[in-house]
């Protein structure tokens, strides 16, 4: 995309009073609005794919998930629901970022990162492993799932320590395992049943949550909720053992940044990190101080499904697309 096409499509959302000034966020339509700022859509859809590489794509020496010949459905298969809410990246990214504030507010949780993890000056390199180990688990064959669980647990065997306040803390802490499984479950879920572009019966939801637990229970959790409402009753259980304070505060400030971001980027970002406070429970944004959004929530919803539908427009060889294609010439049946 072109400076001036890039100016003159900001312009056009300031005289609409609109509160994401970026193509991204008109993705979805871009097929008819492009034209008419002189864009080719498959310009506008290179671009994207770009981007989203650049901050996501294989590392160096790394295959793309789903990629090789078929071996076996792995852990769950194409009829799974985690298939289905895994495979959506827009949610994937506002549902990572929420698990993550929702994870550091657990003291212990957050000793393990603060005192054994690179996040601090590599955020993003931290963000990108960790969608690689959710793609792995869910699209890959069994051996690869549990080479990559097998992996995070021989990580876990130096991660262990003491609190500020006094408190021994392990990343084999079945406990501890179960909080951080539970934050990222119930945000990724959360954040398609928004974003999404399918709905999710409760019976669906409950599948997702059994589904994914088995990952939890591999890595050493323990007492893992399998269904919408035990992951609501533990939520609640746990709000009194949660914390905020100086390091919660420096660790989100750090996660939410886009400093370090071209403005493109940051543009989008800033709508992706809305969305993740929005997906918070109500008393976890209130315990990281977060204020009502100057955007009204509505339009803030409208923007980030716009930027989810648009993902999908511009990346649809996604390592779902490629997992369920290459089950189907395994013969593998799919009914999602």
């Amino acid at each position: 995309m072109t400076a001036p096409a890039v100016r003159r499509l900001r312009r056009y959302n300031r005289n609409r009073g609109e509160a994401v000034p970026t193509f991204l966020s008109y993705a979805a339509p871009m097929t008819t609005l492009a034209p008419a700022f002189g864009l080719s859509p498959a310009a506008v859809r290179r671009a994207v794919q770009e981007r989203v590489l650049e901050l996501f794509g294989p590392g160096d020496g790394e295959q793309p998930i789903a990629s090789g010949a078929f071996v076996d459905a792995g852990l769950f298969g194409p009829d799974a629901v985690c298939w289905r809410v895994h495979g959506d990246l827009g949610g994937m990214l506002a549902g990572g970022i929420a698990a993550l504030l929702l994870q550091m507010l657990h003291p212990r949780a957050l000793a393990g990162v603060w005192d054994h993890s690179d996040f601090r000056s590599d955020r993003l390199g931290r963000l990108r492993r960790t969608a690689r180990f959710v793609s792995a688990i869910t699209y890959g064959s069994r051996d690869e799932a549990m080479a990559q669980i097998e992996r995070v647990r021989r990580i876990h065997d130096r991660v262990h320590g003491t609190t500020p306040g006094g408190a021994a803390y392990s990343a084999h802490d079945p406990e501890l395992l179960t909080w951080v499984h539970v934050a990222e479950s119930v945000s990724f879920l959360d954040a398609y049943l928004i974003y999404g572009p399918k709905r999710l019966s409760l019976t669906e939801q409950d599948r997702y949550f059994a589904e994914t637990a088995v990952t939890a229970e591999a890595l050493g959790a323990r007492d893992v909720p399998k269904s919408r409402a035990a992951n609501a009753a533990y939520l609640e259980a746990m709000r009194s053992e949660l914390r905020y304070d100086q390091r919660t505060r420096e660790a989100a400030k750090v996660l939410l940044t886009t400093d370090d971001l071209k403005p493109s980027v940051a543009s989008v970002t800033r709508l992706i990190y809305a969305a993740a406070k929005d997906l918070l429970p109500p008393w976890a944004a209130t315990l990281h101080g977060f204020r009502p959004a100057l955007i009204p929530r509505p339009a803030a919803r409208l923007a980030m499904k716009n930027l989810s539908a648009g993902l999908r427009w511009a990346l649809p060889g996604g390592v779902e697309t490629r997992a369920r294609r290459r089950a189907a010439e395994a013969g593998l049946r799919d009914s999602a």
